[in-house]
């Protein structure tokens, strides 16, 4: 079984930028397509970006132009995330898909300050 491992979560003031890193214990990212996800306090959980394996994009329209994902190689998907906003503050989850096969990572804190 795939394991994801999230980090670069933190405290933050408004403005600023984070780099949230996703490694998976093997190199699935060249036949999987990856995401970041979040969930804020009594909300659902909602896409933020996702990447498919041929390296096409996708974003949700709150953080686009502000937040990228990329992959630079088949272990590790990346969330860059500027100009952060308090509404960006939750907690953020890497995702994996293959075929039917789903796994998550465990999820790494984001809070932005006012």
């Amino acid at each position: 079984q795939v394991q994801l491992v999230e980090s670069g979560g933190g405290l933050v003031r408004a403005g600023g930028s984070l780099r949230l890193s996703c490694a998976a214990s093997r190199s699935i990212f060249s036949i999987a397509t990856g995401g970041w996800y979040r969930q804020a306090p009594g909300k659902e959980r909602e896409m933020v970006a996702v990447i498919t394996s041929g390296g096409g994009t996708i974003y949700a329209d709150s953080v686009k132009g502000r937040f990228t994902i990329s992959r630079d190689n088949a272990k590790t998907v990346y969330l860059q995330m500027n100009s952060l906003k308090p509404e960006d503050t939750a907690v953020y989850y890497c995702k994996a898909t293959i075929g039917a096969t789903t796994v998550w990572g465990q999820g790494t804190q984001v809070t932005v300050s006012s």
